[in-house]
């Protein structure tokens, strides 16, 4: 038996295999944990604790324990539950909170050469290293990231605040270069604005995360100072967030009423309300086939609430929410615990949003609306909600 295994056979799992042990004799513990696991989850406990006493090759027990977890996951069918593995787990606590360790910049795994650069954080430590979106990371610290490497690039990225990090980059012109870049504290923007000509004022709003909800209506309010008479809301490639910081957004948006409905695991109905105060601006919202959750029921209420005009592609439809479970092991696991409505009861599953103008980017548009370089005189989505606003 390699050494990593026994320094990895944690307190966790000796505590495990005792209690299994008294699990599987008669006694109270024994009926108290029936009682509470059932036949299927102490066949499954009970596996773990044969497999770590009695297995005579070489494992990662972790890896045992992933896969384990995965895979129960995997078997409820349902797209929007998740495992977190323990640094997937942290990493996404940091995203969450719109600020973590990093070099400040947005990939995708839609380029073979390596990870593709959709946007690179303006106040980030990538930007003053010279890293530009529509560029390709194919390397870091010497190790080809290209093909199947892909999937590990962002976690060799990953490291400790003040350390550094080599990157063989592609310019978008062909030509390969090495750029080292020191990682540093990021704090993503998750709320930006601009007044439009024609007194529209325009919010794109990144993710429903930590502060977007102080965020979108300090916006709000500047732009209406400013003297803006109508809202355009940008919730393109939005996944959503939390329902805490939704619900803000919607009440000073809506005029009184409920303003979306949810039904927990065990039936509980509950309402959220929005009290009188509101904006009465002509408003529109405009999403993709990568709006979901919190970003798909804020325009499918501010289109029943407020009137609001809904353009671009179809959504995704979601409509469950999800509860993120913190585990022994450091990882997360996360369940969609309730299903939400809009205010009159509207499920998006399956279905997705209404539309009013379905209208969607071209490829070379789509790249640049990604890479943060879309001129909105040519964001064709973004003017066809103007058009509609009579703008």
């Amino acid at each position: 038996m390699k050494n990593t295994e026994i320094k990895r056979y944690t307190k966790w799992h000796l505590l495990l295999a005792v209690l299994l042990t008294a699990v599987v004799t008669v006694g109270g513990l024994g009926l108290w944990a029936w009682l509470t696991l059932g036949s299927n989850g102490l066949t499954l406990l009970y596996s773990y604790q044969l497999i770590s006493s009695n297995f005579v090759g070489e494992y990662d027990p972790d890896e045992v324990v992933d896969s384990a977890v995965s895979g129960m996951v995997s078997a409820l069918g349902d797209r929007w539950s998740y495992y977190l593995d323990p640094e997937s787990y942290a990493a996404e606590q940091e995203r969450r909170a719109n600020a973590y360790v990093g070099i400040g910049i947005t990939v995708d795994q839609s380029r073979e050469e390596g990870l593709y650069i959709r946007s690179v954080n303006e106040n980030g430590p990538a930007k003053a290293a010279g890293l530009q979106a529509g560029e390709i990371i194919t390397g870091v610290d010497g190790v080809s990231i290209a093909g199947d490497k892909r999937a590990d690039g962002a976690d060799l990225i990953r490291g400790e605040e003040g350390s550094q990090v080599e990157l063989t980059v592609l310019g978008t012109d062909g030509t390969s270069r090495t750029v080292t870049v020191t990682r540093a504290s990021v704090t993503e923007e998750a709320v930006s604005y601009e007044l439009l000509s024609g007194g529209v004022g325009y919010i794109r709003i990144e993710n429903f995360f930590t502060g977007s909800a102080d965020g979108m209506i300090e916006a709000m309010d500047a732009l209406l100072d400013e003297g803006a008479g109508a809202l355009v809301f940008d919730v393109r490639s939005n996944g959503g967030g939390y329902l805490n910081e939704l619900t803000p957004m919607l009440d000073r948006l809506l005029p009184e009423g409920v303003i979306f409905r949810t039904v927990s695991h065990t039936g509980a109905e509950e309402e959220t309300v929005s009290d009188a105060e509101c904006v009465e601006v002509p408003m529109a919202v405009l999403v993709n086939a990568d709006t979901y959750s919190a970003a798909e029921i804020f325009a499918g209420e501010l289109q029943e609430a407020a009137g609001a005009v809904v353009v671009g592609d179809a959504t995704s439809g979601k409509g469950y929410a999800q509860q993120t479970f913190a585990l022994p092991n450091g990882g997360g696991l996360g369940i969609s615990t309730m299903e939400y409505f809009t205010g009159q009861g509207v499920s998006l599953i399956g279905s997705g949003l209404t539309l009013d103008v379905e209208l969607s980017l071209d490829e070379a548009s789509q790249a640049a609306f990604y890479a943060g370089t879309l001129d909105k005189a040519q964001d064709i989505q973004l003017q066809a909600a103007l058009d509609a606003l009579g703008q």
